[in-house]
């Protein structure tokens, strides 16, 4: 099965080679790390032992920050190695974990040659893979050279499980390979077994998300406050998709209108919309400011979030945040960055790649999951309105991760 797998993804890489080609030449984003993922990996480890950690991108990239730094405390003799799929993920690695992994790399193309180039170079004892990514020649191979393969913090959405549901007479070929499958809920338990792994193999541990720290102390939350100039109400529009800028700046109008001296800062999901974005909010009559020119409140009306890696910060000094990818795009990104700040959040009604933690967070009050454009300015509104509403929600936030921190040590056991 698995030479056949070799041979279809190979034949496909052919078919699509002047698309790939084109992709390279036009966009830049596709041309990092291609070479390391093809297999020319520049390893300084000189045939060392290695636990690999994979994050795809900037979501998982996160996720797994707490766990890397408390492997790093409990093994520190043990060299590091951190995988990436996309750049953006790979520039946030670098940051989070530059004096903490002993390398920091791409993640190779489930090719024979790629894959096993990889484990030459690195040679790796442990790998665990953030969330649910399977790649067939990766797991294979590795259980050929006797490496462990976890999947953690493993998710499968509900579109998901329906298509993997249609192939798990192939799937369950290849979960079987891997060492522990252990997944963030016990539905998601359920969904892979049903896909084909084995039982005896899929723990729940829980959510490496609800274990996230705040990446400041009180002295840099105060700077941060200070060098934005924060003494109004702020609303972050965070991780907006195309067609949600708008959503969030006619919302902002109408919030303005009524509540006077409110603030916002709309940070777009993908940096190569943020002049489109900066030009609609002047069209909006906005003054706009950006983030990378220094731009505070006091002078402007809306600033844009035009640097990366730092949402996550300013989530301390807004009121309460829209979480993107929800109204338009790919089914809502991680509210839980604003909550460890005790912020409420709301979104739109597409929360499909967040479901059980929404559902967690709706149940507690913590967030709202708007329907329509108008439940999602009503929301708002009632939380800029009334204080005491406000508060609550903010007080629900922070319990919330009280009651569900200890996936990441749970996963750490598991590495022993």
């Amino acid at each position: 099965m698995f030479i056949i797998y070799e041979m279809l993804i190979f034949l496909i890489a052919l078919v699509l080679l002047p698309v790939i080609l084109i992709a390279l030449a036009v966009q830049p984003k596709f041309r990092a790390g291609f070479f390391e993922k093809l297999g020319f990996y520049k390893n300084n480890l000189n045939g060392e032992k290695t636990t690999v950690f994979h994050a795809v991108s900037v979501g998982e990239t996160n996720a797994i920050a707490d766990t890397v730094k408390a492997y790093r405390q409990k093994y520190p003799e043990r060299k590091i190695v951190i995988t990436n799929t996309t750049k953006t993920g790979h520039d946030i690695a670098c940051k989070i974990f530059k004096d903490i992994a002993d390398e920091i790399t791409y993640f190779p193309f489930d090719f024979d040659f790629s894959v096993n180039s990889f484990f030459d170079k690195y040679n790796p004892e442990k790998i665990v893979i953030a969330e649910t990514e399977i790649w067939p020649a990766f797991v294979y191979e590795a259980n050929k050279r006797g490496i462990k393969v976890y999947i953690a913090n493993g998710r499968i959405s509900p579109h998901s499980y329906n298509g993997y549901k249609k192939f798990s007479f192939v799937f369950k070929r290849v979960l079987c390979l891997y060492e522990k499958i252990l997944m963030q809920t016990k539905t998601d338990c359920q969904r892979i077994i049903d896909i084909g792994a084995p039982v005896n193999k899929v723990e729940f541990m829980g959510n490496l998300k609800f274990d996230i720290n705040r990446n400041m102390n009180g002295e840099e939350e105060y700077a941060l406050r200070c060098r934005f100039h924060v003494h109004y109400p702020v609303l972050i529009a965070a991780s907006t998709h195309e067609g949600e800028d708008e959503i969030a700046l006619e919302t902002f109008k109408r919030l303005k209108e009524k509540h006077g001296e409110v603030k916002m800062l709309i940070a777009p999901r993908h940096p190569q919309r943020f002049d489109s974005v900066f030009e609609l909010i002047k069209k909006y009559g906005f003054s706009v400011g950006r983030v990378s020119q220094n731009a505070n409140f006091d002078e402007f009306d809306v600033i844009l979030g035009d640097t990366m890696g730092e949402l996550a910060k300013f989530f301390s000094f807004c009121s309460v945040a829209y979480i993107g990818g929800s109204f338009f795009g790919p089914g809502g990104h991680n509210p839980l960055e604003a909550n460890i700040w005790n912020k409420p959040v709301v979104s739109g009604p597409n929360v499909a790649n967040f479901k059980d933690i929404y559902k967690i967070l709706t149940d507690k009050g913590a967030a709202v999951v708007a329907k329509d454009k108008e439940e999602f300015y009503q929301t708002l509104d009632l939380w800029f309105s009334d204080l005491s509403e406000l508060e609550k929600a903010s007080e629900f936030a922070g319990e919330v991760f009280d009651e569900n921190r200890g996936a990441v040590q749970y996963l750490i056991t598991r590495l022993a």
